[in-house]
């Protein structure tokens, strides 16, 4: 049986200050993603009811399940969120992935692309990015980053590519469901 691995993903701030944690996800095994996926060496987690732990130490449980998605050298990650009435997208634009140890890392650049069931993109934060621009000092070339990961993200929701595809996150979800209620 091919197994799932646990693995915790961590987000952090330019300043080097822990952001949030998701504390239980489970990664897909490569051999189980769908081609696209594995042909851009993407890593696919998957958490239901996850606790959550912000910088201040405060925790929540996740409401709904979600399948995530981050491609290495990319400056965005993708989180496919089951809803009752289907995926929404939720997008941050962030630092590539770090993974080591069965830990994820990034840094969250503040700026996210909201992508609701049937909808157009939304960017929200800007200000939240424009503060935080200045706090942490960005580098000229950390913005450059940002904004090329923000139009690269934005190309991808537009022309459908890989991971926006419902059918393969439920996919995902239903397969990792199947497997963990077996245990």
């Amino acid at each position: 049986m091919t197994t799932y691995r646990p693995c915790v993903i961590k987000s952090f701030k330019n300043n080097g200050h822990l952001h949030r944690m998701w504390l239980e996800n489970w990664q897909v095994p490569s051999e189980l993603l769908a081609p696209e996926h594995a042909a851009e060496g993407m890593h696919v987690f998957i958490n239901r009811q996850t606790p959550i732990q912000e910088a201040d130490g405060k925790q929540w449980i996740s409401r709904v399940p979600a399948v995530s998605f981050f491609i290495p050298g990319e400056w965005f990650n993708v989180v496919g969120l089951l809803e009752e009435y289907g995926v929404r997208y939720y997008c941050n634009v962030a630092s590539p992935l770090f993974f080591q140890n069965d830990v994820l890392t990034y840094i969250d650049y503040d700026l996210d692309v909201i992508v609701p069931r049937g909808g157009k993109p939304q960017i929200v934060d800007q200000e939240e990015y424009e503060l935080h621009k200045i706090a942490y000092h960005y580098s000229e070339e950390v913005n450059r980053k940002v904004m090329e990961g923000l139009q690269a993200l934005l190309s991808r929701i537009e022309s459908g590519h890989a991971p926006f595809n419902d059918e393969l996150i439920l996919a995902y979800f239903e397969a990792w469901n199947k497997q963990i209620g077996e245990v």
